[in-house]
């Protein structure tokens, strides 16, 4: 199959791919706000211009907000890994069945890692397992295209 072909709508793996890309997406835009929320709720602000009350201080620690920052962090680091070798690996022709539930183990896995960490904080190794969920089948997309051009 030609690479347009791969990369079109009517392809079903490249359609999942799309699906949980953009759920992705949605879903690192609303660290930001989960972010200035805890700003808010906790009265940490990092800049001079933003506080509410001038009364207040600049501050950096609040470990509320530090957590979701670090929480945001780690979904740029795998996030956008994904994006990338997820489009090649659609490139490579794969198993139908198996592209597809490799892209949703990666959305749900990251969806999980942030909700374990940053919203309701699930002891250990929930954040370990929904990690390592998303780190596993992205690796195996990498290799696989790895193996593909060889």
């Amino acid at each position: 199959m030609a690479a347009l072909d791969l990369a079109s709508l009517d392809n079903e793996v490249f359609k999942t791919y799309v699906f949980w890309s953009a759920v992705l997406v949605l879903k690192l835009l609303s660290m930001s706000l989960l972010t200035a929320m805890q700003r808010f709720k906790t009265k940490t602000f990092a800049n001079p211009e933003d506080l509410l009350d001038k009364r207040l201080k600049v501050k950096f620690d609040n470990p509320d907000v530090e957590r979701v920052r670090r929480a945001h962090r780690n979904d740029l680091e795998n996030i956008i890994p994904f994006f990338v070798i997820g489009f090649l690996y659609v490139l490579t022709d794969p198993i139908p069945g198996l592209a597809i539930n490799l892209f949703r183990a990666v959305g749900i896995a990251r969806i999980v890692h942030t909700i374990v960490y940053a919203v309701f904080v699930v002891p250990q190794p929930s954040r370990a397992l929904a990690f390592f969920v998303a780190f596993g089948a992205t690796a195996y997309m990498g290799f696989q295209v790895v193996f593909a051009v060889l």
